[in-house]
């Protein structure tokens, strides 16, 4: 049996990185996969034909997690395509690093709206209809920078740690309607953005952490698995750090 067996799990920013990692995984375990992309159209057709080779069915959407009306109609067409939502994780997100003497106030808040807003927004969308089934999982995506903070980002940390505080809201609030909330806070993960960088800095990130590796997109979809499937059933309002021991 697989663990997701008839689930139907939506998947925001999934044409590549953890996004795409996370969408694999679960058409593995038997969910099927309704996943937004931004503008990579090519991607998810692509990402598309692969999650249908695993037998389950499988449909991008080109939408903007960030706009709120975007996000509610994305949740009703997914619901009218799928029928149901049993699992949302919160994954889009991006980057405008720069010292808090450099940060445009343009940069910081479109950091807020794509990776804070976006999980309100998605959030929102689909709580009726879970509330309506007396059950759910929503995943958010936060990092270990919203947990430990880091000089340069002070907008990625202030969302990431935005997202924590929303996650433990929404674990308090729905926990009586059998819907659980929780968080993934990724360390260094290695991706195609990580493989742009020089090896020498990342073999120096490597060594500072006590597992002495990067972590793959397929170590924060195992996670995901966990925190979607009954065999989480009895934990919300957590966050799991998959980092490798940085935090430690």
């Amino acid at each position: 049996m697989k663990l997701l067996e008839n689930k139907t799990t939506l998947i925001t920013g999934a044409s590549r990185g953890i996004g795409k990692g996370i969408a694999e995984v679960f058409a593995k375990q038997g969910s099927n996969i309704a996943f937004t992309y931004n503008a990579s159209v090519e991607a998810a057709n692509a990402l598309e034909k692969e999650l249908q080779s695993y037998g389950v069915k499988a449909k991008g959407f080109q939408s903007n997690a960030a706009n709120f009306d975007a996000a509610q109609q994305l949740a009703a067409d997914v619901i009218s395509e799928f029928g149901t939502i049993d699992v949302l994780i919160n994954n889009a997100g991006i980057t405008k690093d720069n010292l808090l003497l450099r940060i445009s106030e343009e940069d910081f808040d479109k950091v807020i709206e794509v990776n804070l807003k976006s999980v309100f927004n998605l959030t929102k969308a689909v709580i009726k209809p879970m509330m309506k089934k007396r059950s759910g999982s929503i995943i958010n995506m936060s990092s270990v920078v919203g947990v430990k903070g880091n000089a340069g980002q002070s907008n990625y940390a202030a969302s990431k740690a935005g997202i924590l505080g929303f996650t433990k809201s929404v674990a308090l609030e729905l926990g009586s309607r059998n819907i659980r909330c929780n968080a993934i806070a990724p360390g260094f993960i290695e991706t195609e953005m990580t493989a742009a960088l020089p090896e020498e800095t990342v073999k120096g990130w490597r060594q500072g952490i006590p597992l002495k590796r990067g972590g793959t997109p397929e170590d924060i979809a195992n996670a995901c698995v966990f925190l979607a499937s009954d065999m989480s059933s009895y934990i919300t309002g957590q966050t799991l750090n998959v980092d490798g021991g940085m935090l430690t």
